[in-house]
């Protein structure tokens, strides 16, 4: 199965933090295509935008001293968190009805398990990424954050 497929259009979007930016939030998330597109980043918080394909996952993280917020926007996921690696209590399938909020702190992964790309944004405060951080493909993600 292609991993990208339906994640493949380039959104032409620059990081506009942190001047003041009003937009049609889930519309541009829907309009993305990249694994990862940083939409504002400010000093004390970021607004991302991510595509994962059919099948894939953002991969269980931490993020010490950073809270998150996911919005759902398109599609089927599998929600797992908890304070350990190996004890994900919190499990939950969402769709795009759905928020998530992951305390600073906390193991967490969401899964693709429909049959679109799943289109979310996620909000870091503090910021998680650099300034401007555009990745087409996780596998792209992965060595920036280990260059990083």
């Amino acid at each position: 199965m292609n991993q990208n497929r339906g994640c493949n259009r380039n959104l032409n979007v620059r990081d506009c933090g942190p001047e003041p930016m009003i937009a049609n939030l889930d519309s541009l998330v829907k309009q993305n295509s990249n694994y990862r597109t940083a939409l504002w980043t400010g000093e004390n918080l970021q607004v991302t935008m991510m595509c994962i394909p059919v099948g894939g996952e953002i991969g269980l993280e931490i993020h010490e001293n950073l809270d998150q917020f996911i919005g759902i926007v398109e599609g089927c996921a599998l929600v797992r968190m908890g304070k350990r690696k190996n004890a994900l209590t919190c499990q939950r399938k969402v769709n795009n009805e759905f928020s998530v909020l992951i305390p600073s702190d906390t193991w967490h992964n969401i899964i693709n398990i429909g049959c679109t790309p799943l289109k979310l944004y996620s909000i870091y405060a503090p910021p998680q990424h650099p300034f401007g951080t555009v990745q087409k493909t996780k596998e792209e993600a992965q060595r920036d954050e280990e260059n990083y």
